[in-house]
């Protein structure tokens, strides 16, 4: 069964950069699209980014275009969000997740989430 585990959260001051990781077990990681989530409380779960199996083309929600950036190494069975100039408001647990066919940004077409990571955003 595969597993994805996100690491890479903490607590930063307003403007600085976290560098989150999500590593996934088994053996057709380049086959899939990989997204990224985030869920303040009493929030529903929402898009950040989504990066498609090779790598090639990605897709960012309004709120963080510009300032994040998602990337992939499939060698590593990986995929990562860069985030910089951060702001309290991207306070959250973050999710990866993943789903075959094209990028999209509906939750629901995602599967096999991990446990999440939690930024906190001081101002």
């Amino acid at each position: 069964q595969v597993q994805l585990v996100e690491s890479g959260g903490g607590l930063v001051q307003t403007g600085g950069s976290l560098r989150l990781s999500c590593a996934a077990s088994g053996r057709t990681f380049s086959s899939y699209v990989m997204g990224w989530f985030r869920q303040a409380p009493g929030n529903e779960r929402e898009f950040v980014a989504a990066i498609s199996s090779g790598g090639g083309f990605s897709a960012y929600s309004d709120s963080v275009k510009g300032r994040i950036i998602i990337s992939r190494d499939n060698a590593k069975n990986s995929v990562y969000l860069q985030m910089n100039s951060l702001k309290p408001e991207d306070t959250a647990v973050y999710y990866c997740s993943r789903r075959t066919g094209s990028v999209v940004t509906a939750a629901s077409s995602y599967y096999t989430w991990g446990q999440g990571t939690q930024v906190t955003v001081s101002s």
